[in-house]
């Protein structure tokens, strides 16, 4: 067996069994956040309570599995919050209110998400650039370009066939954005388990220099990761459009530190090659349900942000230990 095989053996079965580590353990920690949130309010345990949760966790869940690609491959892509405003825009004055224009406007809306992740993948690969600043660099970039477009203020309108498919509960009551959500994730596993790019992802990650060594086409793998993270950026914009129903050049900001944040506590760290999106779907709920359970205990905004922190903190404190532990 050659050394560049070995190498790619040997890496994969030492990934497999570390996305399992992580995933078991902050798997745990949603578990032991559920049973605090479901003893400290009866309501919580609610059909429509969950199906609140997992409308909520749409967005940020969306963007938060690009940047697994992106964070698998050790890099950041801290540009999504402005991708999704950006794209959000776009996609209403495209759409502009009319029925008829709605896949143009969705099709647009994506392309502009994925060209911005395609210019982050091209300046990291190509250029070497630290990703964390560069994608601090566009995300202001893309911010700007936002207001230049509209002026600063909300512009085109919501068709209203499409508010109703992605804000109401067309699908047996089910909010229209739950199954977008489902269908990214899917996807994104699909890629990440069983093909080739997913497995470079993780050895790009682990260990780049023997990646190029090994063969690997690392500088197509960074740039697809970055493209796939802009073009789900994309589609958490025109998802946030449905469900709030106007454009904004600010309201995808929170997006990047609830996405980074989803990430991290799912186990896949800065150093790259390793995690997975299966353990940012915990991540995202993590999140979601922590911010929903000071909602439901009816605390002060201001306080409901000290405890949605409190409570981030702890369950990465928890991943961690259980981490170790195994």
């Amino acid at each position: 067996m050659s050394s560049a095989t070995s190498f790619n053996v040997d890496n994969s079965r030492w990934r497999k069994s570390l996305v399992v580590l992580d995933q078991l353990g902050v798997w745990v920690a949603l578990a032991l956040l559920i049973a605090i949130a479901s003893a400290l309010s009866p309501y919580f345990f609610s059909i429509n309570n969950f199906l609140n949760i997992l409308n909520q966790s749409s967005v940020v869940g969306i963007a938060a599995v690009g940047v697994t690609l992106v964070m698998i491959t050790r890099g950041v892509d801290l540009s999504v919050g402005s991708v999704i405003s950006l794209s959000a825009d776009i996609c209403a004055t495209v759409m502009n209110g009319n029925d008829s224009r709605i896949l143009s406007a969705i099709a647009l809306s994506v392309c502009a998400g994925a060209a911005v992740g395609f210019v982050n993948g091209v300046l990291v690969a190509k250029r070497n650039l630290p990703s964390f600043i560069l994608t601090l660099g566009t995300a202001a970039a893309v911010q700007g370009l936002g207001l230049l477009y509209t002026g600063g203020t909300a512009s085109g309108a919501v068709a209203p066939w499409f508010e109703s498919a992605i804000s109401g509960r067309p699908w047996a009551h089910i909010p229209g954005v739950v199954p977008i959500f489902i269908a990214v994730a899917a996807v994104g596993l699909v890629i990440q388990n069983t093909t080739a790019f997913g497995s470079r992802l993780y050895l790009v990650g682990s260990n780049i220099r023997a990646a190029y060594l090994s063969g690997i086409p690392v500088d197509r793998v960074l740039i697809i990761a970055y493209t796939l993270s802009g073009a789900a950026a994309g589609i958490a914009g025109v998802v946030l459009l449905g469900r709030v129903g106007v454009s904004s050049a600010f309201a995808g900001q929170t997006y990047t530190f609830d996405a980074l944040a989803a990430v991290l506590l799912g186990g896949t760290t800065f150093q790259g090659g390793r995690g997975g999106i299966v353990g940012t779907l915990a991540g995202v709920l993590i999140l979601v349900v922590a911010f929903n359970l000071v909602n439901i205990l009816g605390l002060n905004f201001n306080l409901q942000l000290v405890a949605k922190g409190a409570i981030i903190i702890a369950a990465a404190a928890l991943y961690r230990l259980l981490n170790r532990a195994g």
